[in-house]
């Protein structure tokens, strides 16, 4: 299945198509600041990842996190307020296999899946941070060119400029089957690390993980809040090509010649039936799939993954 999907060949480096997502820092600001501009009230406040209302500034309040938009647009002070219990830890992983590198030629997709991948995981960093929230950064698939990130509380700019710095660093390469003893490593050394109580958020297409490392993320729900981020382009969620063509898998050397519109039918069954059997997996600790495109405004989506996080937590 996966196979139908690529158009490009694969297992090598694929230098990062941010298309019209870049600079990072600037786009994660703009998506943080949607996702802040789109939330509405709750009843419990404190710091953390998940937007809880505005209230008017007063004396004694944290200047950081006073809302510059109202400010601007409405010439009053008011303060961004977030839902918490207690402060958790919050780990982004990103799949950066040859899968991730994808960008289809038409489609509208405004970048790579791990370029999207990449400004959500900053615009969540950023979120994070503006609670006072530990956040760290964890990869599957090959570590060249990119760093890993722990978990630190406090100085939530140098967090940040850390995570971007190692986002701006990615490529994507390799193959995750390849090396299942790597991958399993992976996703031990994330389960250690975002200790009870975490918050897990795991960007990737969710193609070409492979099936044996399925309960391995299953058992990142079960003692932590884990929000599963579906990144799609829109060629990949439609099979966006017509009349006859002849693809080749980016994480492997498979090529099949096939017409659209013959198969195109059953294509999309087995994608949706892929992504049921992940969802499930992610479901049965308690935890959300999130499913995103490459071609919708990334604020719609983090919105999702915060709104997901909350759900997951209940």
């Amino acid at each position: 299945m996966a196979g139908a999907t690529r158009v490009r060949p694969g297992r090598g480096l694929l230098p990062l198509d941010w298309g019209a997502l870049g600079p990072l820092r600037v786009r994660a600001a703009a998506v943080a600041d949607g996702v802040y501009a789109g939330a509405h009230r709750s009843t419990r406040r404190g710091a953390g990842i998940e937007f809880g209302g505005q209230r008017p500034y007063v004396a004694g309040d944290d200047l950081r996190f006073l809302d510059r938009r109202s400010l601007m647009r409405h010439d009053r002070l008011m303060v961004r307020e977030f839902e918490t219990d207690t402060e958790r830890a919050v780990w982004l992983a990103l799949d950066a296999s040859a899968s991730m590198g994808f960008r289809g030629a038409s489609g509208g997709a405004r970048g790579a899946k791990l370029a999207y991948a990449g400004v959500m995981a900053a615009a969540l960093c950023r979120i994070a941070t503006g609670g006072q929230d530990p956040v760290g950064l964890a990869w599957l698939g090959a570590p060249h060119g990119r760093y890993e990130a722990p978990a630190r509380a406090g100085f939530g700019q140098a967090t940040f400029e850390r995570i971007v710095d190692s986002l701006e660093r990615a490529e994507a390469r390799g193959a995750l089957a390849d090396d299942l003893d790597a991958l399993e490593r992976q996703l031990g050394v994330l389960a250690r690390r975002a200790r009870r109580g975490s918050v897990v958020v795991l960007f990737s297409d969710f193609l070409d993980l492979p099936d044996e490392v399925r309960r391995l993320v299953g058992v990142l729900a079960s003692e932590r809040v884990l929000v599963g981020v579906q990144v799609l382009d829109p060629v990949e969620a439609e099979l966006g090509f017509a009349g006859r063509v002849r693809l080749r898998e980016l994480e492997g050397t498979h090529v099949v010649t096939t017409d659209v519109e013959r198969v195109r039918g059953e294509y999309l069954e087995r994608l949706e039936q892929q992504t049921s059997r992940w969802r499930a997996a992610i479901e049965f600790g308690g935890g959300r799939l999130v499913r995103s495109r490459t071609d919708v405004d990334p604020i719609v989506t983090v919105r999702a993954v915060v709104q997901a996080i909350g759900e997951a937590r209940r």
